[in-house]
C-alpha cells in the first residue's frame, strides 16, 4: 500500500467551519480539501473572481479545463448554468467566467457568489458523487454513485448504501 496519510484536523478545520456556517453542503473547493486531508487525488483547481483571473489561471494549469460555479447556495451547478466544459483558450476561460457569474446571478439572484473555479480537465477514470449524512434511523450513512449530472439525468440512485446497525421500525 502506498503513503496514504490522513491530516484529520484539516478535514475538522474545513467541516467545522461549514457547520458554523448553518450550511449542510461543501462547495467544491470545500470537498477538495477534504479529499486532499484523505489522501484523494483531485485534478488541480483554483478559485477566481474575475474574468482576467481565469484566463490567468487556465493559461497556468493548462488547456482545456472546466470552469464551475462556486456558491453555498447554488448546489446543482449544472442546473443554474454555472458549469462550462472544455474551455480551450484564455479568451474563452475569460468569456466563460463572465457567462457563469450571469446565469448564476439569473438562476438564484440573491445567491452569495465567491467565484468561479477553474478546474484542471481529466481524460479518463470515472467521476462519482460522494455523500454523507446522519439518520435518526439509520446512524451514519454514506452514498456513493456516477458523478452528480449523470445522478441526476439517468435517475440513478447510489451504487453502495452501508448495511443498517439496527433494525427497521415496523410499519
Amino acid at each position: 500500500m502506498g503513503n496514504f496519510r490522513v491530516t484529520r484536523r484539516k478535514s475538522a478545520v474545513v467541516l467545522d467551519t461549514v457547520k458554523q456556517s448553518g450550511r449542510d453542503a461543501l462547495t467544491a473547493p470545500e470537498g477538495k480539501l477534504v479529499c486532499e486531508a484523505y489522501g484523494i487525488s483531485v485534478p488541480k483547481e483554483g478559485v477566481v473572481t474575475s474574468g482576467a483571473e481565469a484566463s490567468k489561471m487556465a493559461g497556468s494549469m493548462g488547456f482545456p479545463v472546466v470552469m464551475k460555479i462556486v456558491s453555498p447556495d447554488i448546489l446543482h451547478k449544472t442546473e443554474a448554468g454555472g458549469v462550462i466544459v472544455g474551455v480551450k483558450n484564455a479568451d474563452e476561460a475569460a468569456t466563460a467566467y463572465e457567462t457563469i457569474i450571469a446565469n448564476a446571478k439569473k438562476y438564484k439572484a440573491d445567491a452569495n457568489i465567491p467565484g468561479v473555479q477553474v478546474q484542471q480537465m481529466i481524460k479518463g477514470g470515472q467521476e462519482v458523487i460522494v455523500g454523507a449524512i446522519s439518520d435518526d434511523s439509520f446512524g451514519k450513512l454514506v452514498a456513493f454513485g456516477r458523478a452528480a449530472c449523470w445522478s441526476r439525468c439517468s435517475r440513478t440512485s447510489p451504487s453502495a448504501w452501508p448495511r443498517p446497525r439496527r433494525k427497521m421500525p415496523p410499519p
